[in-house]
């Protein structure tokens, strides 16, 4: 894991990520905010658009560079799938979780007096654990459509990766804004949550997606599409990275062979 870390490759996708999460937070919620009259149905498509057309577009400037997770749990699902190191994982999880707090706290300080609201996600109508299962599968069905439609496998696929992929998050939204707020992003609930001091039954949006991750890698991996043989590669995955991701050594003497990129 050492050796991945003294790559810049390394750094600039964790900033990639960093960039990326605070640039998704800002549109998110500043459409979510952004309207008085947010009762209608029309606020719920506005929202869902936003927040579905932010990732497309993110993950379309910023894949080649980090694979444009934005989401721990996509980040977990893609770790329980092999796909990246544990390394990797924790650095972009915290780069993550601290885009949504920045992003957070700018739109705080950009609002108009006139609106109180932060896009706090919160539970409507529903209990913690209706809320624990609307944000589980319609995580699940996120980081699903995350996996299947990167699987480095397949041929088949025609179209735009990241537009199925934002397609799926505003799918996502128009699912679950009534009930749960669509979290299906623990960092997206999580930067609201800590600059508004407000944690209630904030554990729903984080058991709920994580599981939903973890379960989608699981389900596609094992029984949609089972990856047999392939265990000594996703061992070395989990514990170096992506040799063919990697690129220079960011440090000067830095040892080891020059991986190329794909």
């Amino acid at each position: 894991m050492a050796s991945e870390v003294k790559t810049s490759a390394f750094w600039r996708a964790v900033l990639g990520e960093l960039v990326g999460m605070i640039l998704f937070i800002f549109i998110g919620i500043t459409a979510a905010i952004g309207n008085q009259n947010n009762n209608g149905p029309d606020q719920e498509v506005k929202v869902a658009l936003a927040f579905g057309l932010a990732i497309a577009t993110l993950a379309q400037s910023l894949g080649h560079v980090s694979g444009a997770h934005l989401n721990p749990a996509v980040t977990l699902g893609l770790l329980v799938s092999c796909q990246i190191s544990v390394l990797r994982a924790v650095f972009y999880i915290a780069a993550q979780m601290l885009g949504a707090v920045l992003a957070s706290a700018v739109i705080l300080g950009l609002r108009p007096a006139s609106i109180n609201a932060l896009g706090l996600n919160q539970l409507n109508g529903v209990t913690a654990a209706q809320g624990f299962g609307i944000e589980f599968l319609l995580t699940l069905q996120l980081v699903l459509c995350v996996i299947a439609t990167t699987d480095k496998g397949r041929c088949d696929v025609s179209g735009s990766a990241p537009l199925a992929i934002g397609l799926s998050v505003c799918l996502g939204h128009l699912g679950g804004l009534s009930y749960t707020g669509c979290g299906i992003n623990p960092a997206r609930s999580f930067g609201p949550a800590v600059i508004l001091k407000n944690f209630d039954y904030h554990w729903v949006y984080w058991a709920g997606p994580m599981s939903g991750g973890i379960v989608a890698a699981l389900l596609y991996n094992l029984l949609v599409c089972p990856k047999i043989g392939n265990l000594p590669k996703n061992l070395k995955v989990l514990c170096h990275g992506d040799c063919a991701s990697e690129r220079e050594p960011l440090l000067d003497g830095a040892e080891g062979d020059q991986w190329t990129k794909q």
